[in-house]
């Protein structure tokens, strides 16, 4: 008999007592002021359930206030299912598959997985550097062509974007938007911005990587002659790493989404990032995975307005 699903996805009431244990540990903190233990819970027939009086400011607010989940119609079991369900899909779920599986419309669904995803990506200037002493990190940078399955589109450009993955450790990835001739400028800000100056850098022999003085040691291993070396440190000198997230991220392009825009990207690569981050490997089951992205709803609010801006992309 198929296992049965968790009270958390089939009653809004266990979802919502699941969400406040999980956000809340030491009781109501009200978003509004940030006072922790001084909520009333509001009770009646008006009022909904879930509902608290902050004491301190004199403002309601319920658990999603202040989250991506904020003023969604959608039941909150629903929004705790679907985040389980991007959270447990190692190469994604289109939106559409999501809609047949939650009973949503597509719009619904599309809007739902780019709020998880905006749950998923981590709060910039707020991530420790990859790597430090005695860690190789490698960095890698890859392009998305159109399918030659489907109609070339006008005018359509390959994206890019550079992924920078700890050995054994995280990965981080950063959409490229400039020409061709900026690329080398924004790969070494990547490397500046998201790599500790401690750790041992590993790259390809692309002449972009000869000038990033940002870390203690670099290595690249020249594709054209060989896939891996031994390097100077005792580590093997190589990006199979980073190519292999390269393979999942592709593979999940052409089998689930297809597509994704330029503007999207980020977000996209955000989920990949994220399942690689708390992957089984790294102690991570998908109970675990889905309640990290949980803890990450807070202080995050989407609007389709921004969803459809690019410059929020």
């Amino acid at each position: 008999m198929p296992k049965p699903q968790p009270k958390r996805f089939t009653d809004a009431t266990a979802a919502r007592t699941y969400l406040e244990g999980l956000l809340w540990p030491e009781g109501p903190v009200c978003p509004h002021c940030g006072v922790l233990n001084e909520a009333t819970a509001l009770k009646g027939k008006s009022t909904r359930p879930g509902v608290y009086w902050c004491n301190a400011c004199q403002a309601p607010f319920s658990v999603t206030v202040g989250t991506v989940y904020e003023r969604s119609k959608v039941p909150l079991n629903t929004w705790l299912y679907a985040t389980h369900l991007l959270c447990s899909s190692k190469k994604g779920i289109s939106s559409h598959q999501m809609a047949r599986m939650l009973g949503v419309t597509y719009k619904t669904a599309w809007f739902m997985t780019h709020r998880i995803r905006e749950a998923m990506a981590p709060v910039a200037g707020q991530e420790p550097p990859l790597g430090g002493d005695g860690f190789v990190v490698e960095a890698d940078e890859t392009e998305l062509a159109p399918s030659r399955k489907t109609r070339p589109r006008p005018r359509a450009k390959n994206l890019k974007f550079v992924s920078l993955v700890e050995r054994d450790g995280q990965v981080r990835s950063k959409r490229i938007t400039g020409s061709k001739g900026s690329i080398a400028t924004e790969v070494r800000k990547a490397i500046r911005e998201n790599v500790d100056e401690a750790s041992t850098l590993h790259t390809d022999g692309a002449q972009m990587y000869e000038f990033t003085l940002a870390v203690a040691n670099h290595e690249a291993v020249n594709h054209n002659k060989e896939f891996a070396r031994d390097g100077e440190h005792g580590e093997r000198v190589h990006t199979n790493t980073a190519e292999g997230f390269f393979s999942i991220f592709k593979r999940g392009l052409v089998g689930t989404y297809q597509h994704m825009s330029e503007q999207h990207l980020q977000r996209y690569l955000a989920e990949f990032d994220f399942r690689m981050n708390y992957r089984v490997k790294l102690g991570y089951s998908d109970d675990m995975r889905a309640d990290k992205a949980l803890e990450g709803i807070a202080g995050k609010r989407l609007t389709y307005r921004r969803i459809g801006e690019a410059s929020h992309a």
